[in-house]
């Protein structure tokens, strides 16, 4: 038995040693080995499962010192999933940069320490950014720019944007993809797939395979840059009617699956009112207009930007004209709503305006919240029950409300998995986005403004006005038809 496990353990040191030895001579980075990157992830999962089993041994459920423990819990496995996500890269930090957004579907400890994450994307080097246009290119820099600045203008999960300036002297933005992140994407998907069954077996009430039905879906899109470029032009086309909608012009000479060349345009962030007040920017002005694009892309088009968060919609002076304009940039992730789930949310919007209760849960059981639709509208809208009620459009929004909302999302977790389990899988990236919307609309402090729900529902209304026409030119007539004008402002 000796002679074995000496020789065992001898075959195992030449093992560790050669793979040693091979990982130095092909400097490899232990970070791109999927076993690492499986047990970074698995090891973080287990300590965070460990602390909710044991924390709470000791303490009756539902006192002030339950919650008081629950909140440092939160706190902690939110720091923890953040080191892994910084550690992870790639695709662990755009997961969590789409939890961070969802401000009022999870506890404000997770939230608030996941929003980091937009700031503490990795950063390719310069070798690396060469390499990957040399190949996709097939050209150096040199031959491409007349100059290309080695510090990004931003690094985000995915890529990271340069500015240079081409042969003809135009000015653009180089989005170019991480090396790796192409490579390791659908194991980083297939790892959390995994850690998020694990966790669900754990805890039942835990039920976020959402989650992960949605990066499947949305990463490959998001990797294609070419597909991105597409739906700048489409989008760009689609409200060419909004004057103050800037959409960078797309180079298509030098794009390609990992490389996106575009106009460049300055401006700021759209939730730094510092820079408004220096350039005269009229802050009510900015979340109307942006209120108009949101409102027209869901109700009326249902092609929609689902990624707003601040470094993707920037504000300036238009160079040419000094009028106020919103740039929209990173059009990766866009979610196609079908017509039937459209006029189904457009309908339910009008009734939460309107204070049509009855209107609020039949559309909200179509749209498969069921018995947990007075809870739907509250994270629909980020009210409260009393509020939506009352009336969201009659009822201004309060701090206090704010913080309830906020508390409720920890106590009724559980719940909010289900129903997202339970909704069209096109509605979770509708929440996503009218988060970040609202998030903006916080910092600006323009939220729940009247002319928000006005524009709101005239996209309702036209979206069903259009919806009328279409099915009175391809329906044959039908006896006693109601009086079709006045049927147009009633939730149908």
């Amino acid at each position: 038995m000796a002679g074995r496990l000496l020789k065992v353990s001898s075959l195992a040191t030449a093992v560790f040693a050669s793979s040693g030895f091979y990982l130095y001579s092909r400097q490899l980075d232990l970070n791109d080995l999927s076993v690492v990157r499986f047990g970074r992830a698995a090891a973080t999962t287990a300590v965070i499962s460990y602390d909710y089993l044991t924390a709470f041994k000791h303490v009756e459920h539902g006192t002030n010192e339950y919650w008081a423990i629950k909140s440092k819990v939160h706190r902690r496995s939110a720091e923890r999933l953040r080191d892994l996500c910084c550690a992870n890269r790639g695709t662990f930090i755009k997961v969590g940069q789409h939890l961070g957004a969802l401000d009022y579907l999870l506890p404000e400890e997770y939230t608030s320490t996941l929003k980091v994450l937009h700031s503490r994307a990795p950063q390719s080097s310069m070798e690396e950014i060469q390499q990957v246009i040399r190949e996709d290119l097939g050209k150096e820099l040199s031959e491409l720019f007349v100059s290309f600045e080695e510090k990004p203008q931003g690094a985000a999960s995915l890529a990271q944007v340069h500015k240079a300036v081409l042969h003809d002297g135009r000015t653009v933005a180089v989005k170019v993809q991480h090396p790796k992140v192409q490579r390791q994407s659908s194991k980083d998907i297939m790892v959390i797939e995994v850690l998020v069954r694990a966790v669900h077996w754990l805890f039942p009430d835990f039920a976020f395979m959402w989650l992960v039905e949605e990066a499947k879906k949305n990463m490959p899109l998001e990797l294609d840059f070419l597909n991105e470029g597409l739906n700048a032009v489409k989008v760009s086309n689609m409200l060419a009617d909004f004057p103050f909608l800037k959409v960078p012009m797309i180079h298509w000479d030098l794009s390609t699956k990992r490389i996106l060349t575009m106009e460049f345009a300055e401006g700021g962030q759209v939730n730094d009112r510092d820079y408004m007040k220096k350039h005269d920017i009229n802050v009510n002005e900015i979340s109307e207009n942006l209120g108009k694009i949101y409102s027209e892309m869901i109700f009326v088009h249902g092609f929609v930007h689902c990624d707003p968060h601040p470094g993707n919609v920037l504000v300036r002076k238009c160079p040419q004209s000094k009028k106020t304009e919103i740039v929209l940039l990173d059009h990766g992730l866009y979610q196609v709503l079908q017509p039937d789930f459209r006029l189904d949310y457009c309908r339910l919007w009008q009734a939460l305006i309107n204070s049509d209760m009855s209107g609020m849960e039949r559309y909200s059981r179509r749209l498969g919240a069921g018995d947990l639709y007075p809870l739907f509208a509250c994270v629909l809208t980020a009210r409260s029950w009393k509020a939506v009620n009352a009336g969201i459009s009659s009822v201004p929004v309060t701090h206090s409300e704010d913080v309830e909302i906020r508390t409720n999302a920890a106590q009724y977790l559980p719940q909010i998995s289900e129903l997202l389990n339970r909704v069209p899988r096109q509605m979770l990236l509708l929440l996503k986005t009218n988060d970040l919307l609202r998030g903006i609309e916080t910092t600006l402090q323009t939220r729940a403004s009247s002319s928000s729900f006005i524009n709101m529902s005239r996209c309702c209304i036209r979206a069903m006005a259009r919806r009328t026409i279409h099915l009175d030119h391809t329906e044959p007539p039908r006896p006693a038809m109601a009086n079709k004008s006045s049927s147009l402002f009633l939730p149908l």
